[in-house]
């Protein structure tokens, strides 16, 4: 078997962590050779000793000289020198694992450079799809999702792509799903970070709570499969045991079931055409009881409307809608907007934004800097 050699960028976060981790059981067919991270320089030279990595890079430049001090491999720091380890010429898969848009341009990069992507943040096709999937086509760049519910979807359309009907992407319905709306007044950054099922950073787990994840999956969907947004559906599905189905157009169903463990989606595009053992617990289906399936509650979660109503739109308005959200989701974070406020400031700066058709990828990367400097300005007011 072909050592895979594979660049992780965002190793130190909880879709790195795990992505290591799977590394770390399949030694005979994976080799990192390059790790990049936001400020954990302690962590980071940490992985990059254990598995003996040629290359490490910080986007923080305070935690720069700490990783430098600490590693005797090649160290970089700043944008630049983490894209740089996205096009690396001896990497064949580069995993991108940051959370927002500080994903966009490593992932820009490594299509670019006609690399296998695995791609675990969706803020790069939710802003920049209309830019990054016709570049992967003219490289021969491959995009393997590694969102469960984008992954279950791919793995579901082996040989089934000619026949679609629609897609459905599952949601747990997050910590809320059964709270009352008028509760939501008074939720705390603590509360909203408790999800029920799965194990993420903060910022996707208040979009989880949000439902504005969901939103930010289906305009991935759209990107990642070519289907209309007519053709993807959402339900609420709280077991979170079926990770999202393919409806086709005889009428029957493909569904991925599993265990709520995201080293499965990770180690699938790791090993994609190929399937390797795992050490995730499987999936009992004599102990599952009842798996639920419910509508979303648009009025109690407008996000989820509002983001797809983004994707409708085009242009540069899903780049303002992704980075407003960002400095909203950071806000609530920090006590400065309630839990529903994050919702309305969102819509607000859309409703602000001029949108700009067919755009470049520098404007919309201008676009995502106007959204954020006019969601912080909101904010202060």
């Amino acid at each position: 078997m072909i050592l895979k050699r594979i660049a992780i960028i965002g190793s130190t976060g909880s879709i790195g962590v795990q992505a290591l981790d799977v590394v770390r059981r399949n030694p005979d067919k994976l080799k990192v050779v390059a790790l990049a991270a936001g400020s954990n320089a302690k962590l980071l030279a940490s992985q990059a000793a254990e598995f003996d990595a040629g290359y490490a890079a910080v986007f923080d430049e305070k935690a720069y000289q700490e990783l430098a001090a600490r590693c005797d491999c090649w160290t970089g720091v700043g944008l630049e020198a983490v894209t740089f380890l996205a096009s690396l010429e001896e990497v064949d898969l580069v995993l991108i694992a940051v959370s927002g848009a500080a994903g966009i341009y490593p992932t820009y990069k490594a299509v670019a450079a006609g690399k296998t992507v695995a791609l675990a943040n969706k803020e790069s096709l939710v802003a920049a799809g209309d830019v990054i999937m016709p570049l992967a086509r003219s490289t021969g760049s491959m995009i393997l999702p590694v969102d469960s519910e984008h992954s279950a979807i791919f793995q579901c359309l082996q040989g089934e792509k000619k026949s679609v009907f629609r897609l459905w992407l599952t949601a747990s319905g997050g910590p809320f799903r059964e709270t009352d709306i008028t509760e939501l007044d008074f939720v705390t950054p603590e509360q909203a970070l408790r999800h029920p099922k799965w194990n993420m950073g903060k910022k996707i787990t208040i979009d989880s709570a949000t439902l504005m994840n969901k939103g930010l999956e289906v305009i991935e969907a759209h990107h990642l499969f070519a289907v209309s947004y007519d053709q993807i559906g959402v339900v609420i599905h709280p077991q979170s045991i079926v990770h999202s189905l393919v409806e086709f157009v005889d009428g029957s169903l493909l569904g991925h079931l599993g265990v709520p463990d995201m080293r499965m989606p990770i180690q699938y595009a790791f090993s994609y055409p190929d399937r390797w053992e795992s050490a995730c617990d499987r999936l009992n289906l004599l102990q599952l009881g009842k798996l639920d399936f419910y509508p979303p509650d648009h009025k109690k979660f407008p996000a989820l409307g509002l983001a797809v109503s983004a994707g409708q739109q085009g242009g540069t308005m899903p780049a303002v809608m992704n980075a407003a959200n960002e400095i909203a989701v950071e806000s609530f974070l920090e006590g400065k907007l309630g839990f529903k406020e994050i919702t309305v400031m969102v819509e607000k700066i859309m409703g602000q934004h001029r949108v700009i058709d067919s755009p470049s990828l520098s404007e919309i990367m201008a676009a995502d800097s106007w959204a954020r400097e006019a969601c912080r300005r909101n904010i202060r007011k």
